[in-house]
């Protein structure tokens, strides 16, 4: 009896045993799971919503504009164009294209789409304006483009002016053109940068952190800058640096007889302010008299208010020197010598320098009262702060005294015709673009009509509201209120019953609500099995 009961506390030690090392086993794994869970949560599945229609290329869109696509024979005024000269104009910008890797910083319409045509070109010699007209012909396709809401574009010219000048101070040459100066500042640019923006914030840096807004012109002819270095040359009056300064350039003619060559370099950050637009404001002289010539007339006749003058265009531009001859052209924002009569300036936000303009309308070219007539075909070459919008141009006439009495007059609406490169045709890019579903017929539309569900609760069905308990309880209420009330009930009587035509029309179902999106649901995690190898010892 004792060996028996040794022998039964003996098994029920080993089963208390077991049953303490199963429990140690089983909250180790729960342990273990809860860990692995929390390091690598379930994976969450987001439900992607196919599109209806595949993602093809839309036609080509310029930001504020509306364009027609034409056939050449409408273009007024294209076949009696020197096209020949416009070729050579378009092979020079072709140079700085061609040398473009990759695609463009900046998405505008035309991106790079340029460097085909410059490719053609650069293969072609061409020496006759027959064949210069084919090869536009071809490999453009031409829009007629303004801005939204309007019929013509506008154009205003532009020149490089040539003034006296010397190397340093004297009693007659006493205003200095000056240099960027070193705490200008530009964000994303450095001192090493050539050509700054002309439009932007720009900043003067105090010490190694603090940026201000820098000098306006005021100060600057003030003497804010002054006796730093950054002197250039000096010109004889401010009038004359205000006039380089909208220009963007000019040959300043030494007292030794040399040249000297200036080009934008910087501006101050402020915008600019037309002063002939002052002086049409303040009543002095009438818009349709407005001129350069008679602008740099009246400043030179009121010196006192041609400083006031001044001063309202708080912007200021700053220069570089630039190795070019008195026989080369004055250099562009595209970095290409410009051609006098082709070249114009645009809008560089929204263009692609190099991209070819038929301007067409009536200029006084040869007079003020003259109405010469302008079809020619025109190179993006340069930009302008005051040359906003897709149908805008400066047109460029030159270097000196009769380019600056031509350029001074113009202000005029101008037809504008943008050559697009052949890939963008927009018409054949619209053939490729799919047709909408077939809308649906009146009756279906009526019966069926769909509309958005309430945010705050949801939408009632047809079912649960009938037509004929609406129609009682409307006749219910009234009764009601008329009891209450007996000039209600007066008013009820007098106007016809409510749910007459209600009882006599059809019903008419209750708005579909659109269907809501499904929820994401997070699917449940699978278990993930290991196995092990047991070794056993040998």
């Amino acid at each position: 009896m004792a060996l028996e009961a040794l022998t039964k506390h003996l098994s029920y030690g080993r089963l208390a045993v077991a049953c303490c090392v199963l429990a140690v086993l089983c909250s180790t794994a729960a342990i273990a799971a809860r860990y692995r869970s929390s390091r690598h949560p379930p994976p969450r599945h987001e439900h992607s919503h196919p599109i209806p229609y595949p993602n093809l290329e839309m036609p080509l869109q310029v930001s504020g504009s509306q364009y027609e696509p034409l056939a050449w024979s409408n273009v007024a005024g294209w076949s009696a164009d020197d096209h020949l000269a416009a070729y050579k104009a378009f092979r020079t910008s072709c140079k700085p294209i061609a040398a473009q890797q990759g695609a463009p910083a900046n998405s505008k319409a035309l991106g790079s789409s340029l460097r085909d045509p410059c490719r053609i070109a650069k293969g072609l010699a061409l020496s006759d304006g027959v064949k210069a007209k084919d090869f536009f012909e071809q490999n453009f396709v031409p829009l007629r483009i303004s801005r939204l809401g309007e019929d013509a574009g506008f154009v205003t010219g532009y020149y490089e002016p040539v003034l006296d000048g010397s190397r340093t101070q004297t009693d007659v040459y006493n205003v200095p053109v000056y240099r960027r100066p070193s705490n200008l500042f530009v964000r994303g640019k450095t001192q090493n940068s050539v050509g700054l923006p002309n439009g932007g914030a720009v900043y003067r840096k105090i010490g190694r952190r603090k940026l201000v807004p820098y000098y306006d012109r005021g100060q600057i002819e003030d003497g804010a800058i002054a006796g730093r270095g950054l002197e250039i040359c000096w010109l004889k009056s401010q009038t004359d640096l205000l006039f380089a300064q909208i220009q963007g350039s000019a040959r300043i003619k030494l007292e030794d007889g040399t040249t000297l060559r200036i080009n934008y370099d910087a501006h101050n950050g402020y915008p600019y302010t037309p002063v002939g637009r002052v002086l049409i404001d303040r009543g002095i002289i009438p818009k349709d008299q407005m001129s350069m010539q008679k602008i740099r007339e009246w400043m030179e006749q009121n010196p006192d208010g041609a400083n006031d003058l001044r001063r309202q265009n708080r912007s200021y531009v700053f220069f570089r020197e630039v190795p070019l001859s008195d026989k080369d052209e004055a250099v562009g924002a595209q970095g290409v010598p410009l051609t006098p009569g082709r070249s114009i300036a645009v809008d560089k936000a929204l263009h692609v320098y190099g991209t070819p303009f038929f301007i067409a309308g009536e200029l006084p070219i040869e007079s003020e009262q003259s109405k010469t007539p302008f079809h020619r075909l025109m190179i993006a070459q340069d930009t302008g702060s005051a040359i906003v919008g897709p149908a805008r141009a400066d047109l460029y006439f030159g270097a000196g005294a009769e380019a600056g009495k031509v350029s001074g007059r113009l202000r005029h609406d101008m037809q504008f015709v943008m050559l697009v490169p052949r890939e963008l045709d927009p018409v054949a890019r619209g053939h490729k673009l799919p047709v909408p579903d077939e809308r649906p017929s009146a009756k279906i539309a009526k019966l069926f009509p769909q509309t958005e569900p309430p945010k705050d609760k949801p939408a009632a069905k047809a079912a649960d509201v009938p037509t004929a308990g609406i129609a009682k309880s409307a006749a219910k209420d009234s009764g009601t209120s008329a009891a209450r009330n007996p000039a209600a009930k007066d008013a009820a009587a007098a106007a016809p019953a409510a749910t007459t035509p209600v009882a006599q029309a059809a019903p008419v179902a209750e708005p579909v609500p659109l269907p809501v999106a499904r929820p994401d649901i997070p699917q449940p995690e699978k278990r993930r099995f290991r196995r092990y190898r047991h070794y056993r010892d040998q």
